[in-house]
């Protein structure tokens, strides 16, 4: 639990998504790559894991006053801080030296987005600003540049990049609509996300805004090879599909605990999109 898997899942389906495509169809690269791809992915996981669990540590104080968050090992009173804090400083420093084993560049991407995360997003922002989740999702946008960079070790083209940008434009909207179904406990612990600040008709066409601003950027990528019409298709579509749940979530009635329907088609959407077009970029690079 402390390292969060299913979050862990999809860092780790980006990165292997991000390395793939940096291997740009060329089977012989993904065959001396392979080593490196492995220790990078490895080295993400260990690090995000690590980064999670001093995260747990750090929100210690506010987890039992949710009611998502109150059954962690942490406020369930199942271990202690201490024991914690080193697991995860512990897991922080092995992801880095296994990422390492890459080369360089990657461990510095995997610790980047791991130390994003703890110091920028969990200490920094996320109880003292609305922008909390719009900028430390920056730290969820690292695992493509891990993956590219232990194929490529470097991260110079525009391709890594747009897949940054687009992990981190798909995360307020993704995280808001978590934040819907949540709003009782965040208003709780005072923790100032967009529903507790805005309220929830205001969140709602910040979802949608985000989404037309995020569809046009993902196209993008038609203008990079070997990126082509297999991705261009899929992104267009998987525009539609998520944005027609978010379309529905700003006409529905107000999110309670009994009317949850509309804001999770939402939060499952957003998971399915992710994953789908980072993989029909590693599809459209082979062919």
């Amino acid at each position: 639990m402390l390292v969060k898997p299913r979050i862990i899942l999809l860092l780790a389906i980006t990165s292997t998504c991000g390395a793939l495509v940096a291997v740009k169809g060329n089977t012989e690269l993904l065959h001396v790559s392979l080593a490196a791809i492995m220790w990078g992915i490895l080295g993400l996981i260990l690090s995000a894991g690590g980064a999670n669990a001093v995260n747990m540590w750090f929100d210690r104080d506010i987890d039992p006053l949710m009611n998502r968050t109150k059954n962690r090992p942490l406020p369930a009173g199942r271990m202690q801080p201490r024991t914690v804090l080193a697991f995860g400083i512990m897991l922080i420093v092995l992801g880095t030296l296994a990422a390492a084993l890459a080369n360089l560049l990657t461990a510095a991407m995997a610790l980047s987005g791991a130390l994003f995360y703890v110091f920028i997003y969990t200490m920094m922002l996320k109880r003292h600003t609305v922008q909390n989740i719009v900028i430390g999702g920056a730290a969820g946008a690292f695992p493509p540049l891990v993956g590219w960079a232990s194929v490529q070790n470097d991260i110079l083209s525009p391709l890594p990049w747009l897949m940054f940008a687009i992990i981190f434009f798909w995360t307020p909207p993704h995280f808001w609509a978590l934040a819907l179904m949540s709003n009782a406990d965040y208003t709780r612990a005072k923790v100032p996300m967009y529903p507790v600040v805005h309220g929830e008709p205001a969140t709602r066409l910040a979802i949608v805004r985000y989404l037309t601003v995020l569809a046009p950027m993902t196209l993008l990528g038609g203008l990079f090879a070997p990126l082509g019409w297999l991705y261009t298709t899929t992104a267009l579509g998987l525009a539609i599909w998520w944005g027609a749940s978010a379309w529905q979530l700003l006409h529905a009635p107000q999110t309670t605990a009994q009317n949850r329907t509309p804001a999770q088609i939402v939060f499952r959407r957003s998971l399915s999109y992710l994953a789908l077009l980072f993989s029909a970029m590693v599809m459209d690079s082979f062919l």
